[in-house]
C-alpha cells in the first residue's frame, strides 16, 4: 500500500483529473440509471414460474400478478338476491371485462356464492391485470370509474388488492432526497469527529464513489438485468462505507501528523496501516454479498453483483483519490482543528480499562442481550407481509376492512391460478379443488377470457394469505391434489412464494459455510491469528441472528412498527429481507471488526501486551467505529422513508444490526473476549502460517 501511495503522489494531477472526469460523467448519467433497472422477480426453472409463464403466453394476464379486488357493499335491507341487483352487478363487472387486457370473475358472472358474504350485503370480484412491475400503471381508478355508474343506488365501491394496498403504502422521498438526508446526518457526525473542514472530505469521497458505482452499473445494464433495489443500496450503503473508509484513513493520517511526520509521509504511513485495513474491509463486505451471487435466483444475483460494486468502488476511490487530497490540501483544510489525534481517546481508553477489569461481567451482559434477541429470532416467519399492514388508510384499506367485517378472509386477495389442459374438465377440477382443506372456493368460469387454445383456468380462493404458514400449506395441498391430473399446472403468487423460499433458503447452510470459510482465511491473513478470525466469523453470525430477533419483535410482532410508522404487526418478514440483511450486514459488521482488531494486532506486535493492545486499539478506534456506525445508521433511517413496507423492514434490520454490532458486540463483547483469551488471540502456528502464506506469530500461547 505504501508503494501505491508513493506512485499516486508522483502522479497526483493525473489521478485528480481522472476522478474529476468520472465525477462529471457520473453526474451527467446518474438520471438515466433508474430507467435502465429491471423490476423482474421471476424464478426461471421453478414449477410456479413455468406455470405462470404458460398462463401469460395464452391469456396475457394473471399468473403471479395479484388481482384487483372490487368490493361492493350494498345498502341496508338489500342483498345480492334482491330484485335487479344481480343484473346491476353484472353490468358493473361487465364494463370492466370489456377491457381486453383484463380477466374478470364475480358472483354476477359465475353465480358462485364464494364471492358473497354470509349476510349477502357484501360481494367482490377478481380483476386479473396484465403483468406490471413496480411503478407500473395503477388500474384501480379505471376499474372504479367503469363500475360506479352501473351499481345499485347507494352501493359503496372500494377497489382493493395487494398492489393497490402497496401503492398506498407511504409516499417515500426518492433516492436523491434520502441520500441528501443521510449526507446531512453524516456531515454532522464528521464535524464532531474532526472538528475541522476535513469533515467535507469523506463526503466528497462518498459522492465520487456513489456516482462511479452508478456509472459502472449503467454499463452492466447493457449486458444483463440489474434489479431496481440496487439504486437504494448504492446510494445509502455507498454513502456509509465510503465515509467509513475515509474516516479510517483520515484519522490515521492526522495521527501520523500529530507524531511530527510531514503531510506526504503521513499519507504513506496511513496507507501502510489504515489503507491495508480498508482493503481487507472492502473485500470482506464483497465476500458477504456472495450470499446473493451464489443463489440460483436471477434478481438476487443481480443485486449481489451490483452490491459487490459498492465496497469495491469505495475502496478504489478511498485508496487512490483520498491520499492525493490529503497530501495536496489536507493540512490547509484541517482548520480550525478543534480535536487532536496526539493521544488515544481518554473516554474510550477508560472504557477499555473498565471492560478488561470486568471482562466476565461484560461477556455475560452482552451474551444475555444477544441471546434474548437470538431466541426471539427463532420465531421468525418468512413470507409476505399481511395485507392489512400494507396500507392503513385510503380506499384499498377500506375495501379490505369491508371484506373482513363481512367475514371474507384476506386470502381471497391472492387466488391460486390453476391451468387445466385440453382433455380435463375444468368444472370437475374446480369442484375437486373446492373441497381441499383451507380453500374457500374454486371457480372455473366459461367464456373466452377463461378458456383459450384448448386450455382453461380455475381460480382457487384460499382462506389464508400465502405469506402465512397456513396459506403455504393450502398451496401445497392444491399442488398435491392436481398432481393426479395429467398436465395440470399450479401458478399464482402463493406458488411463486413457495418456490422462492426453496430456491433462496434451500442451499443457505452450504452458502453460509462457503462464505464463513473464505472470510476466515482472509481474516487469518489480516490478523495473523487463528482464534481472532474464528471469533470474528462466529460473532458476525451471532450479530446477524440478533438482528433477526429485532425484525421479529419490531415488525413481525409489531412492537415498534405501529408506534414508528403506524403499520401494524406484519405477521411475517418478506421472504428476501433476511437474506438481504445477512448479505449486507455480514460484511458491514466485519468492517468494524477489521478496524478494531487490526489496530489491536498492530499494538500487540509493538508492545507484546494483550491489555495494551486492547486499551490502545479501542482507544484509537472506538470513536471511529461508533461514528461510522452512526453514519450508516442515519443512512438506513433515510432508507426507511422509502416507499414500501419491505424497504422499511430491510432498513430497520440493517440500521438496528449496525448499532447492535458497533455497541454490544464490537465495543463490549470483542474486547472482553480478547482479554479473556489473552495470548491465545495471537496464536498462528507454523503449519497454519504456511497454508495461508504468512509468517508464524512471534508469540505462542502458554
Amino acid at each position: 500500500m505504501e508503494r501505491l501511495s508513493r506512485f499516486l503522489l508522483r502522479h497526483r494531477l493525473a489521478v485528480g483529473l481522472c476522478w474529476l472526469a468520472v465525477l462529471a460523467v457520473g453526474v451527467a448519467t446518474a438520471g438515466t440509471v433508474s430507467g435502465r433497472l429491471a423490476t423482474d422477480f421471476s424464478l426461471p426453472g421453478a414449477k410456479s414460474y413455468e406455470a405462470n409463464q404458460a398462463i401469460l403466453r395464452v391469456y396475457g394476464n394473471g399468473a403471479d400478478a395479484r388481482p384487483l379486488v372490487p368490493v361492493v357493499t350494498l345498502p341496508a335491507d338489500t342483498t345480492v338476491d334482491s330484485p335487479g341487483v344481480r343484473q346491476d352487478l353484472g353490468r358493473a363487472f361487465g364494463a370492466v371485462a370489456r377491457d381486453p387486457r383484463l380477466r374478470v370473475v364475480s358472483w354476477a358472472s359465475s353465480g358462485d356464492r364464494g364471492f358473497v358474504s354470509a349476510a349477502g350485503r357484501t360481494t367482490f370480484g377478481l380483476v386479473f391485470p396484465p403483468p406490471s412491475g413496480p411503478g407500473g400503471p395503477d388500474l384501480g381508478p379505471a376499474v372504479s370509474a367503469a363500475m360506479r355508474g352501473a351499481l345499485p343506488p347507494e352501493a359503496t365501491l372500494r377497489v382493493t388488492g395487494f398492489d393497490e394496498l402497496s401503492a398506498g403504502d407511504g409516499g417515500g422521498t426518492g433516492v436523491l432526497t434520502e441520500t441528501l438526508l443521510g449526507g446531512l446526518g453524516a456531515l454532522a457526525v464528521l464535524a464532531f469527529v474532526f472538528g475541522s473542514l476535513l469533515a467535507f472530505v469523506p463526503l466528497l469521497i462518498a459522492a465520487v464513489s456513489i456516482l462511479a458505482t452508478f456509472l459502472v452499473i449503467l454499463g452492466l445494464t447493457t449486458f444483463t438485468d440489474v434489479n431496481f433495489i440496487v439504486q437504494f443500496l448504492v446510494a445509502l450503503i455507498g454513502l456509509g462505507v465510503a465515509i467509513d473508509y475515509s474516516l479510517l484513513l483520515v484519522t490515521r493520517w492526522r495521527e501520523e501528523l500529530a507524531h511530527g511526520h510531514p503531510a506526504a509521509e503521513a499519507v504513506h504511513r496511513a496507507m501502510a496501516s489504515a489503507g491495508r485495513s480498508v482493503l481487507f474491509s472492502g473485500v470482506t463486505v464483497a465476500i458477504g454479498l456472495l450470499a446473493l451471487v451464489l443463489l440460483p435466483v436471477p434478481f438476487l444475483r443481480s443485486i449481489g453483483f451490483g452490491g459487490m460494486l459498492i465496497p469495491l468502488v469505495s475502496v478504489l476511490v478511498a485508496v487512490t483519490l483520498l491520499p492525493v487530497l490529503l497530501a495536496s490540501v489536507g493540512r490547509r483544510i484541517d482548520w480550525p482543528r478543534l480535536r487532536s489525534e496526539t493521544v488515544a481517546s481518554r473516554g474510550w481508553t477508560a472504557w477499555a480499562h473498565g471492560v478488561i477489569r470486568a471482562r466476565w461481567a461484560a461477556t455475560l451482559g452482552a451474551a444475555v442481550v444477544l441471546g434474548a434477541l437470538g431466541f426471539a429470532a427463532l420465531g421468525i416467519q418468512v413470507g409476505d407481509a399481511r395485507a392489512d399492514t400494507l396500507a392503513t388508510s385510503g380506499p384499498p384499506a377500506e375495501g379490505l376492512a369491508a371484506l373482513r367485517r363481512a367475514g371474507v378472509p384476506a386470502g381471497v386477495l391472492s387466488p391460486i391460478e390453476v391451468l387445466v389442459p385440453a382433455g380435463t374438465d375444468p368444472a370437475a377440477a374446480a369442484a375437486r379443488l373446492a373441497n381441499v382443506p383451507g380453500v374457500r372456493d374454486a371457480v372455473a368460469p366459461a367464456g373466452q377470457a377463461w378458456r383459450r387454445d384448448g386450455t382453461a383456468l380455475v381460480s382457487v380462493l384460499p382462506v389464508d394469505e400465502p405469506g402465512t404458514s397456513a396459506g403455504r400449506e393450502v398451496v401445497t395441498r392444491v399442488r398435491d391434489t392436481v398432481a393426479e391430473l395429467p398436465g395440470v399446472r399450479v401458478g399464482g403468487a402463493g406458488a411463486d412464494l413457495i418456490d422462492g423460499l426453496h430456491a433462496i433458503y434451500g442451499n443457505f447452510p452450504l452458502m453460509l459455510g462457503v462464505i464463513a470459510a473464505v472470510t476466515f482465511v482472509l481474516l487469518a491473513r489480516a490478523f495473523r491469528s487463528l482464534l481472532l478470525p474464528a471469533k470474528a466469523v462466529l460473532l458476525n453470525l451471532v450479530s446477524v441472528g440478533a438482528t433477526y430477533g429485532v425484525l421479529v419483535l419490531v415488525w413481525q410482532r409489531g412492537y415498534g412498527s405501529q408506534a414508528i410508522w403506524g403499520i401494524p404487526a406484519t405477521g411475517a418478514i418478506t421472504f428476501w429481507v433476511p437474506l438481504m440483511t445477512f448479505a449486507f450486514l455480514y460484511g458491514l459488521s466485519m468492517d468494524y471488526e477489521v478496524f478494531i482488531l487490526a489496530r489491536m494486532r498492530e499494538e500487540y506486535d509493538r508492545s507484546g501486551s494483550t491489555d495494551t493492545a486492547i486499551t490502545e486499539g479501542l482507544g484509537r478506534t472506538g470513536r471511529l467505529v461508533t461514528s461510522a456506525a452512526l453514519i450508516l445508521f442515519l443512512s438506513f433511517v433515510s432508507l426507511a422513508s422509502a416507499p414500501g413496507t419491505d424497504i422499511k423492514i430491510m432498513a430497520t434490520g440493517l440500521g438496528a444490526g449496525i448499532l447492535l454490532d458497533a455497541t454490544v458486540v464490537r465495543a463490549l463483547l470483542v474486547p472482553a473476549l480478547v482479554s479473556l483469551f489473552g495470548r491465545w488471540n495471537w496464536w498462528l502456528p507454523s503449519w497454519a502460517a504456511r497454508l495461508i502464506g504468512m509468517r508464524p506469530s512471534a508469540q505462542t500461547a502458554g
